[in-house]
Order: C-alpha cells, then sequence, then structure tokens
C-alpha cells in the first residue's frame, strides 16, 4: 500500500509544494527529444512530469498505486490527454510498448523484496518498445542518509504553516525506516516509509536477470559520472539486453 503522504488527499495536496519542478524533472523530460515519443511514467504521483511530456506532444501514461495522487493529475493542465491507470508497477499490464519508460522520485527503493524488484522490471521489459529506453534511479547506499534526513522543515500553504519532521526510526539488511510527522489544520498525521538501498552492481545484476542491461550509469543530473564513494544518486539508462 502507498505510505499515508500518497494516498491521504490533504497530504497529496502538498506534494507538488514539496517536490515540485526540479532539476531531475528537467533531465527525464530531456530524454523523450523534441519528436513524438510513447511515455509510461510508473509511479507518476502527481503527474507533473506526465503533463510537462504531454505539452510536448508526447503520448503519455502515468501509472501510480495512490488514487490520492491520480486526482490531483487529472487536473493538470494536459489532464485530459494523459492516459491515467491507478496500479501498482508490478502489476500494470498494456497492449502497448513505449519508446521511454521512467520511474522517478526514487520510486525503485519502495520496492523492498527481490520478488517485488523483479516484478516491476519485468513491467519494463515486457512494454519496451524496440529500441526503447528504460531510466530511473536509486540514492547511493555509501551516503549518510540519515543524517540528512532527520530534520524539520515548515510548508507554506496558502497562507498557513504546515510543520514537517522526519526521523529515522530504523535501519537494517539495507533499508532504512523513518516516519514523517505533518502539523496541519490542528491535527498531526503521521506517514510510515520503509526503503530499500541496493548499490549500482546489486541493481545491475537485477537488470540483467530481468533481460535488461545498463547503457549509461550517472552519478548526477547533468550526467556526471558516477562516483562509488560520493555521488548521491545512482541514475541508470537502460535497454534490452
Amino acid at each position: 500500500m502507498p505510505d499515508l503522504h500518497y494516498e491521504e488527499p490533504s497530504l497529496a495536496e502538498l506534494y507538488d509544494l514539496d517536490s515540485g519542478w526540479s532539476i531531475d524533472r528537467d533531465f527525464y523530460l530531456a530524454l523523450a527529444g523534441k519528436a513524438s515519443k510513447r511515455v509510461l511514467d510508473l509511479g507518476c504521483g502527481t503527474g507533473l512530469l506526465c503533463d510537462a511530456y504531454a505539452a510536448q506532444g508526447h503520448r503519455v501514461t502515468g501509472v501510480d498505486p495512490a488514487k490520492a495522487m491520480l486526482d490531483i493529475a487529472l487536473q493538470k493542465p494536459n489532464g485530459a490527454r494523459i492516459e491515467w491507470v491507478q496500479s501498482t508497477a508490478q502489476d500494470f499490464r498494456s497492449p502497448k510498448q513505449f519508446d521511454l519508460i521512467i520511474m522517478t522520485g526514487h520510486a525503485f527503493q519502495v520496492f523492498l523484496e527481490d520478488s517485488d524488484i523483479l516484478a516491476a522490471l519485468a513491467t519494463m521489459r515486457q512494454h519496451l518498445a524496440p529500441g526503447g529506453i528504460i531510466a530511473f534511479e536509486s540514492r547511493n547506499p555509501a551516503i549518510d542518509w540519515p543524517a540528512r534526513w532527520n530534520r524539520d522543515a515548515d510548508l507554506k500553504v496558502e497562507g498557513q504553516t504546515i510543520r514537517q519532521s522526519r526521523r529515522v526510526s530504523r535501519m537494517a539488511n539495507r533499508r532504512i525506516a523513518f516516519d514523517t510527522h505533518y502539523e496541519l489544520s490542528g491535527r498531526t498525521l503521521v506517514s510510515s516509509s520503509e526503503l530499500l538501498f541496493l548499490s549500482r552492481a546489486e541493481i545491475e545484476d537485477r537488470l540483467a536477470a530481468s533481460g535488461l542491461r545498463a547503457e549509461a550509469v550517472h552519478g548526477g543530473w547533468l550526467s556526471e559520472p558516477f562516483d562509488e564513494a560520493s555521488s548521491e544518486e545512482i541514475i541508470f539508462i537502460v535497454r534490452a539486453a
């Protein structure tokens, strides 16, 4: 099931404010190029990227398990031109094939078991058109993420301040669990999350097992080379093996 901050409507409405347009979305948008492409966004959230692709004339399918996020996505300027599907990446099936398949926002890390990772990769492989590419990213486990994540922040929404507090609760077996508290409208909501941190080699092993190969691996959104000791991101550009 999606974390509360994806499924609870009052928190889903905060998503674009807390995770608005950024350099990573510039990176993914540029992958489509100018000619019209068939684009599949697995874990599309509120549809920021889907809307941007559609605005450039691409034919877009956005998939997400959280209804609250898709309800917001439908309201995007180009929302009526996009096919929206409520589904997990593991279970999504379509007769279509796509020139570009993306999974952004570190969504790859929500798959905690190998069975789910391989099922999501199988979905990508099955729906990849000949000559098409897959792109996704994962955080580098060499970085001290708990030191960066234990923080408080204020979000300004329509004249009111929402207090957001995040604390890591558990670290074990390459997983980090954390709770995010939101204080809003006289109540506090808590979203609990858990992410898996695999190395570049571990992810490439799973790609190979899925009939896929990494054509390029970047360490940053300006296509910097990946450095295992210092790069924050592991960004994969993938093709069929």
